[in-house]
């Protein structure tokens, strides 16, 4: 293993280039916890969260906490209102991050950020993800059109006035097309609900 010192420089460098890594990541570059711990102890480097560490200075945008989910959750997706509001479709502000795992995966227990997690199954996980980078953090988010049906699919968890806004904004500012919304509503056997209101907003729209 290399020196401490080496270990500290190259801890370092890292999160200047990658802005958040887990504990599991120094520790397979080479860096173990003592080192950490004292660059911690001496402020040089700040823990968020559990397990989760960054530089103090670090440039914080307004979608921090989805790099952070993103990073303790790296099989997870960016989901429900808070991919809406990352797309800038709603005025919610979510007190958790909104993120999808698969049926199968065992469900994180972490304390901050406050996450809260729904069940996705096969291609309703893949298809439709965009990875954005934020904060040098590779994030997962669902696109538009798929994030305003999901948003209809979990409508009793996140509340129909929600989902019925991310469709008026979506729409108005043509971040989705209805095909884009009928090819995701179809396969989430949410279309025969949504229609009615995407038939009324195109409509009022011409």
């Amino acid at each position: 293993m290399p020196s401490t010192n080496a270990q500290r420089l190259r801890a370092l460098k890292l999160l200047e280039v990658r802005g958040m890594l887990r504990l599991k990541e120094f520790v397979a570059e080479g860096i173990g916890p003592e080192t950490l711990a004292r660059l911690v102890r001496e402020e040089a480097v700040i823990r968020p969260a559990r397990g989760l560490y960054q530089l103090p200075d670090a440039h914080v945008e307004a979608a921090h906490t989805l790099a952070e989910a993103a990073v303790l959750v790296p099989k997870g997706v960016v989901c429900l209102t808070s991919a809406l509001q990352y797309h800038e479709l709603t005025l919610q502000m979510p007190s958790a991050v909104w993120m999808a795992i698969d049926r199968a995966a065992w469900r994180p227990k972490i304390d901050y950020p406050p996450i809260r997690f729904v069940r996705f199954t096969g291609s309703a996980l893949t298809e439709g993800v965009e990875r954005h980078r934020i904060e040098n953090v590779d994030v997962p988010i669902t696109d538009p059109a798929k994030t305003i049906v999901d948003c209809f699919r979990y409508r009793t968890k996140i509340g129909l006035d929600v989902a019925m806004e991310g469709l008026r904004e979506g729409l108005r500012g043509r971040r989705c097309k209805p095909d884009q919304l009928w090819h995701y509503a179809r396969k989430a056997r949410v279309w025969s609900i949504m229609r009615p209101y995407v038939e009324a907003m195109v409509s009022h729209a011409t």
